[in-house]
């Protein structure tokens, strides 16, 4: 059967949990229905009967595995509970995959959007990794920069066994990010590593944003300030629950954001300059897939 089918998705596509809401019921249900394993983000508070409502939408939308993402860094006891009790395929806890006892290693390198402490490059992280787990039957997920086939098969070529892709779903129909965040994502085409934004809420968690002009502008906070000194641009209704969002806090901003869009925090990998247009999420996975076989099938078949 093989892992994949083991970890219950028939491709090596694996849709990471997108803060804090992004990925909700109907991008995950989309990944699913194409093939792909989509990851709901759990609250970043206790909320364990939200959480539950969570997972009986996306069930409702597809009868095929996701998983539940959980930062571990914010209260998540109860959420966990709720997790293993609603008897979700997958549980990610910080950067492993755990499902009916197979672990799966998703390997993150410097290029990924969102907060990303370590510095090595996924080119040459992910196949030190492989090599450490060498016979052992544990899958490898390369994550970090991954948008399209040629990733895809790299990551191939490195030694993993799959694929985790977070701003290449951010920019689809489906997801929760607010228009402008997406449109953002089509029009700008570089990053940067800062730890500008959200230091009092998540300090110690550096972060791959947009270059957006209001970044490009501010992107020398002076050390001792935060968001708590910082006036409020902005609302947002996040799994639920009203929310304050001040300048320079790290919330991104999704579907019922109001306020000041474009001054808000915006995360993306570096691979956002090879995204050109949304597209609905399960037409991301079928590129995804066919290209990896044109590509395999064209450029190295006579290897």
């Amino acid at each position: 059967m093989g892992w994949r089918g083991i970890l219950g998705f028939e491709y090596g596509i694996v849709q990471g949990p997108l803060g804090p809401d992004i990925s909700g019921p109907d991008l995950v249900a989309a990944v699913a229905n194409a093939g792909g394993l989509g990851f709901l983000r759990a609250p970043d508070w206790e909320s364990p009967d939200y959480l539950r409502e969570l997972i009986q939408k996306t069930r409702n939308l597809t009868d095929k595995p996701f998983g539940v993402g959980v930062v571990l860094a914010f209260p998540h006891e109860e959420n966990i509970k709720a997790v293993l009790e609603e008897k979700v395929g997958s549980l990610e806890e910080a950067k492993k995959a755990v499902n009916a006892g197979v672990d799966a290693i998703i390997v993150q390198g410097r290029e990924a959007g969102g907060h990303v402490i370590g510095q090595d490059g996924l080119i040459s992280l992910l196949p030190r990794v492989v090599d450490l787990i060498g016979d052992q039957d544990i899958p490898v997920i390369a994550s970090g920069g991954i948008v399209d086939a040629r990733g895809y098969v790299a990551a191939l070529a490195l030694g993993a066994q799959g694929i985790c892709l977070g701003t290449r779903f951010v920019a689809t129909v489906e997801s929760y990010a607010h228009p402008t965040y997406k449109r953002k994502l089509i029009q700008l085409d570089k990053t940067g590593y800062t730890d500008i934004f959200g230091r009092a809420r998540w300090p110690g968690a550096p972060q791959r944003v947009l270059q957006t002009p209001f970044f490009s502008d501010h992107k020398s906070l002076p050390f001792n300030m935060n968001e708590l000194d910082k006036p409020v641009i902005g609302r947002s209704t996040i799994h639920g629950m009203e929310k304050e969002i001040r300048q320079f806090a790290g919330t991104v901003p999704n579907a019922t954001t109001t306020g000041d869009i474009e001054s808000m925090a915006m995360y993306a990998g570096q691979g956002v300059g090879l995204i050109k247009e949304i597209l609905p999420a399960g037409e991301v996975v079928e590129r995804l897939v066919e290209g990896a076989q044109h590509l395999i099938r064209q450029k190295f078949g006579g290897i």
